[in-house]
Order: structure tokens, then sequence, then C-alpha cells
């Protein structure tokens, strides 16, 4: 039963309304002045109606007082000033008086109706925080439990986070779990991968630029870091950002302002940056890479992501819930893995991670004829340990001649070395005279995951002469 307060001075209206509520099963109270509504417990009732004028001051006085408590104004001076004036105050609604039943009755109705819903949604949503913490990852082994602790803990601060993660284990998802979790939740989250904008507009686009700043800035541009002003910026891969742009980054964590390129105005924001990269920062400043005194800007907290392969039982629960919104997305009633092809995602290595793993599930789905998925469709045993082992042995062995290379004396044996490790003398002993390509093909490997392991381990590509 909704609990409402009625707060008029006009006995016979008070008395009126209140007949009209109860009758309608309403608990109702009473308050004929300003004074005695004010010392009443206003957060106990479910909604507040008051007449605009009172003995002693503005029925509008209630609404800070209530603070969630909705607030109906009711007021003899009908003019649209009156009302405009109410809501801008934070009155949920106003009603005119002399009123009309029924008008009365849907203007409560509706607003204890908004009020439910609003109390069953946050309900629903510490329920939801409690099961599913970060939204969007899903996670039961210890590593991700410890994670999912760190990001409660930081998400309702303003302190820079450090993301480190290998290509494809959700970097941007947590940076998206922290945004959502914060003070900032309402206002937007600017995504900016660092890798993927050429270093000629990088500056620009993270700063923005005036007019005439350089050849082709026709107009003045805001930048992405002024776009999220009062929200979340989230760079990813910023170890690929240039030194110049990584002293202006700087200057926003120091200074909290940007100056756009080409002006010698500096602007204000308010920003909350948040980082991510699968490379060590540290090493990076330490070869003059990277600037020294921006990692210990960025590194305030340090999240780290376990790659695919450390987690365990989280590969099936992570498979089976890909698989269920891959049939959604493409239509398909649901399928389920056979056993045989459960037990191959289990070993699999992933070096490609979640996303790997999120392109061979919906693949299969793809190709599946209505049966249950089997390891083809998948088509991960191509690259298990010893198909991709099996080549790198031969070129290491000597396999091929034309691209076998005498190795030092001090070397590892082949069988000494690790599958890593193979990956690693492989590709560096040969990509000067083999292309991608060939590289990829030699070591059974498709040329995306070739281009994900050089990530990983931190093999950049040579750039073309």
């Amino acid at each position: 039963m909704a609990h409402i307060l009625i707060v008029e001075d006009e006995k016979v209206i008070r008395n009126a309304l209140r007949r009209l509520l109860e009758r309608h099963d309403y608990q109702v109270d009473e308050a004929p002045t300003l004074t005695d509504a004010k010392e009443k417990d206003l957060d106990s009732y479910d909604l507040v109606i008051s007449d605009l004028r009172l003995p002693g001051g503005h029925g509008t006085e209630l609404i800070e007082q209530a603070k969630v408590t909705p607030v109906l104004i009711m007021t003899s001076y009908a003019s649209l000033k009156s009302a405009v004036d109410a809501m801008k105050l934070g009155a949920v609604d106003y009603v005119a008086k002399p009123f009309d039943h029924d008008e009365m009755l849907i203007a409560v109705q509706r607003i204890l109706k908004a009020r439910n819903l609003e109390r069953q949604n946050k309900a629903l949503k510490k329920d939801i925080a409690k099961d599913y913490p970060t939204t969007g990852i899903i996670g039961s082994c210890a590593p991700m439990q410890d994670l999912f602790k760190k990001i409660g803990k930081v998400s309702p601060t303003d302190a820079t986070v450090l993301i480190l993660g290998e290509s494809g284990t959700g970097k941007e998802l947590v940076a998206r779990a922290i945004h959502e979790q914060s003070n900032r939740s309402d206002a937007p989250m600017i995504s900016v991968n660092c890798a993927a904008i050429p270093e000629t507009l990088i500056e620009s686009e993270l700063f923005g630029h005036e007019k005439g700043a350089f050849t082709g800035a026709t107009s003045v541009r805001q930048g992405l870091v002024e776009a999220a002003d009062g929200g979340t910026l989230f760079l990813d891969e910023i170890g690929e950002l240039p030194l110049e742009a990584q002293a202006r980054l700087l200057r926003v964590l120091q200074e909290s302002e940007i100056r756009r390129v080409g002006s010698v105005q500096s602007k204000k924001v308010n920003v909350r940056l948040v980082a991510a990269t699968h490379r060590n920062l540290k090493v990076l400043a330490s070869k003059g890479e990277f600037r020294e005194d921006l990692y210990y800007r960025l590194n305030v907290v340090e999240l780290k992501l376990p790659p695919l392969r450390e987690r365990g039982e989280d590969v099936i629960e992570l498979a089976d819930r890909l698989l269920e919104r891959a049939c959604n997305k493409l239509n398909r009633p649901l399928l389920e893995f056979s056993a045989a092809c459960r037990q191959a995602i289990s070993e699999y290595h992933w070096p490609g991670n979640v996303r790997e793993l999120e392109n061979a599930v919906e693949r299969s789905v793809i190709l599946n004829d209505g049966e249950a998925i089997e390891v083809d469709a998948m088509a991960i045993e191509v690259q298990t340990a010893e198909t991709m082992a099996a080549p790198m042995m031969e070129s290491l062995q000597g396999g091929s001649q034309s691209l076998h290379t005498p190795a030092p004396k001090a070397a590892k044996t082949p069988s000494e070395l690790s599958l890593d490790d193979y990956f690693q003398h492989f590709v560096l002993e040969n990509e000067d005279k083999m292309t991608e390509t060939e590289l990829a093909l030699k070591l059974g490997i498709s040329r995306k995951s070739l281009w994900e392991r050089r990530q990983r381990l931190g093999i950049p590509r040579k750039k073309a002469k």
C-alpha cells in the first residue's frame, strides 16, 4: 500500500483529497502547514502532494527535503509560469485547483508506477552487480575474480587506470566496466586505438586543431580528449603513441588542460583516463621509446587481464556463452558442442584469446549443418601445438635447406625450445627473406594469427624499405 502525505492548509480540500485517495486503497497522512510537513520524515513516503502556497512559505521548499520522494504540486494559480517554476525546482508534476478527481488519480497512479519501476531497476542492477560485477565479462577463475574486486574498488574513484593484457583478452570491456560503475557513467566514454591512427594525425585527432593549423585544416576541430570532457577517455594500445603526443597527454594528466594544434590558448578539461596495452611500458621507457614520467602517471592502478589459456574452466563457460550469442545473432536454433569439440576447446592454446574464440565459435555456427558442433567446424586443429611446432622444428633442424640458418653454439637445441621460442626464432631468422604470407604458410597458421603472435611476443613487423 502506497503511503502519501497531503500538505494543504484548506481543511475542506485536504479532507476531500484524503477521502478520494483512501477510497483507492492509499495510506494517507496530513500536514496543514509547511512547518508541520518539514517535521515529518519525508523519505518514508512514496509521494508528497503539496499546495504551492502555504502558511510560512511555498510547497516547493519540500522538494529538497524530500530528496528521492516525488513531490506533486497543486496550485490555484494555474498559470504556465507557476507550473514551469515548480517543475524547474524539481516537482515531478503539477495539478491545477480545483482539480478533477480522475485527473488527480491518474497523476498519482502514474507517479507511483514510475517510482516503483525506478526501485525495481535499482534492485535489479544491484542483483546483477552481485553476480556479474562487470557487464559483459565472464570469469569464474581466481585471477578474474580478483580482477572484478579491483574493478569494483577503483571504479568509483577518478584514479587513472592502466590495463595490461594480450591482444584479444577484453581490455576494452574492462575499461567500459570501469566507466559504467563510475560517477561518470552518464557522461560519454570515448575509445581511441592509438595504433590505428597515423602518426601525422594522432595529435590532431586527440587534441583537435585550429583552422589553418596545417595543410587541410579548413575548419576548427574538436579533439577526442575534449569530446570526453566530463566522462572517460580510453586509450587502447597506448604504447604505440608517438613521443610528441605523449608530452601533450602528460599535460592533460598533470594540468587537466589541452591546447589544440595551432592554438595559443589552453582549455580546461575534466577527463578520467583509462589506458591499455599489451606491451611492457617500463621496458619501453628504459629504451627511450616511452616517456618515463608518463608511465608513472598512467600506472596509478594496474589491472592485469590473464590470457585465455590461463583461465581454466572459463574457456568452456565463455565458449557456451559465445555460442548462444552467435546462434541468436545468426538466427539459428541453439546448438551445442560435441564432447570431442569441448575437449579440443579446453586443450587449445588460444593465442588470439577471447577474440579468436569468438571468431571460431561464430564460424562453427555458420558452417554447422544442424548437428552438434565438431572440431573441424571450429577450425582450430590446424593450430594445435604439434601442428605449429612441426614446421618450426623442420626449419630449426635444417629440414628446408633454403631457409636453414646455422644456430649459434650457445643457442638451445630444438628439443629445449618452447613453442613461443620456436615461433620467435623462426620469424626473426626468416622475416628478411620471406613475406608475411610465406611466414604464415610455413608456420601452418593464418596471417591474422601470425600478427597476433607478433603482438603478444613483442616482435614488431619490419617496415618495408
